[in-house]
């Protein structure tokens, strides 16, 4: 006799060979994936710096409670680095540098601090200094063997050069505007009393290891050059120079400079091109997210090392998906909140939080975005060691790639291809609104999803930012 479990075989068998082919059905079914899909579990930060919450390295179902010492401002500062998100992977570079952990050089009349490849190892092409001088106060003449980029935070400053040929250039800058001295170009700066706080500015540097400790300096100079030499190279008596200080100064006091540049002047300015720029006047473009602005040497015709650009992003905007082709990007954030995952090829991204002051080093081809994760306008600068600047944007690539090759690769329909921008977008709207903060423990009735579950976001109550999920 036939046992139960063969008969039942042998009638499974039967049916499967009785079924119509897929030629033969009305529908086919979908295809299966040659992997799983990727996962569409949510990746928000899970809070943000006013969060009311201690937070924890945990994540869905992963992670556990911290049991031992905690620097809780510091975590609140970086959730994506306590509790990162699930897409996060391998082994990645650390690319953020807040200014506030650089070591700060106070003198009379102002203050530097630097970021350089010491602070950041990756950073290996652009290195940063973050100086202020009160008004009337001067960063003592100098020069230094890589080419300085300078944006104006804050304040008016004074800037002067001579050219080797002798040529002659002296302007103000005001916030929002730039200059730029080629490698080792003689130069001097003056904050104005145009304001009584003086100024602030972010100077930029075309090599990693540039540092404030070997710039050449005038004072340091002759200091250490036999006075009686010095007096024979200007052809007057050594007593010219008695009062000559013993060491530079670096930034120290002075009487502010004339109102009007041209009072200033030696002899009128005649080199052949600007070395300042006024990048303020310059109108941004607009995008669906934000606005942006670059200049590089196809307008500031003296900057051929160094090109930028200056965006901001609303609330809940993004800088679109992109990668630079050859150049590393330093990024420097003036306000807002801001993250950014990085891809590095190999399955290797990771993903760090910002906010104004810090510092981000992208290498060159890494694709990455930057998101707004605050409540106010995200403004900062994206600035390469190029005289062009250059991004291939996702976007673009994908609308401008035949439609069934992108099919292939992403399982994606007309509708969704069709909405592929031919144009570069630079900044992008949300799609959707961002969940906010939660404001409460009440979190199931405040978080707006499908089910009733947590466990996507948090096990723990207290780990969930205050306002996530309210409208």
């Amino acid at each position: 006799m036939y046992s139960w479990s063969l008969l039942l075989t042998l009638a499974i068998l039967s049916t499967a060979l009785a079924a119509p082919s897929s030629s033969e059905t009305s529908s086919a079914p979908a295809p299966s994936p040659t992997v799983p899909y990727a996962s569409d579990d949510p990746n928000y930060p899970l809070w943000n710096l006013d969060s009311d919450i201690t937070p924890e390295p945990i994540r869905g179902g992963s992670g556990a409670t911290i049991l031992g010492p905690q620097n809780r401002l510091l975590d609140l500062q970086n959730p994506d680095a306590l509790a990162p998100p699930t897409t996060d992977n391998g082994d990645v570079p650390n690319f953020k540098w807040p200014f506030s952990l650089s070591h700060n050089r106070l003198y009379t009349g102002g203050w530097a601090r630097g970021q350089n490849v010491k602070d950041v190892p990756c950073a290996t092409d652009i290195a940063a200094v973050n100086m202020r001088l009160e008004a009337g106060a001067i960063r003592e003449m100098h020069w230094h063997i890589d080419a300085e980029w300078a944006y104006m935070l804050a304040g008016y400053v004074r800037v002067s050069t001579v050219t080797p040929d002798g040529k002659v250039y002296l302007a103000d800058v005001g916030p929002g505007d730039l200059w730029y001295f080629p490698a080792g170009f003689p130069h001097n700066i003056q904050a104005k009393n145009t304001t009584e706080e003086g100024a602030e500015f972010l100077l930029i540097f075309d090599s990693g290891s540039f540092s404030e400790d070997s710039t050449f300096l005038l004072i340091d100079w002759l200091a250490h050059v036999p006075k009686e030499v010095i007096a024979k190279n200007f052809q007057v008596d050594t007593s010219a120079f008695d009062h000559i200080p013993s060491r530079g100064l670096f930034i120290f006091p002075s009487d502010p400079p004339p109102p009007n540049a041209i009072d200033d002047m030696v002899v009128p300015n005649d080199t052949p091109v600007n070395y300042t720029f006024p990048l303020s006047q310059v109108n941004g473009t607009k995008s669906a997210g934000g606005t942006y602005k670059v200049v590089d040497s196809t307008m500031f015709t003296a900057s051929t090392t160094i090109s930028a650009a200056e965006i901001t992003v609303e609330v809940n905007g993004t800088r679109e998906l992109h990668w630079h082709p050859t150049e590393p990007e330093w990024t420097y954030f003036i306000s807002g909140e801001a993250r950014i995952s990085v891809y590095a090829s190999s399955s290797n991204a990771r993903t760090s939080d910002f906010q104004a002051g810090d510092i981000a080093y992208i290498p060159p081809t890494f694709g990455h975005y930057v998101e707004n994760t605050g409540n106010t306008t995200l403004k900062f600068l994206e600035i390469f060691k190029s005289g062009l600047f250059r991004d291939v944007s996702l976007s673009q690539w994908l609308a401008l790639t035949p439609p069934e090759h992108v099919k292939a690769h992403l399982q994606v329909d007309d509708a969704t291809i069709a909405k592929f921008s031919r144009d570069k977008q630079v900044v992008v709207g949300p799609a959707q609104p961002a969940p906010t903060y939660a404001r409460s423990q009440s979190l199931k009735s405040q978080l707006h999803t499908e089910t009733d579950s947590l466990d996507a976001y948090s096990p723990h109550v207290r780990n969930l930012p205050r306002g996530f999920g309210e409208k």
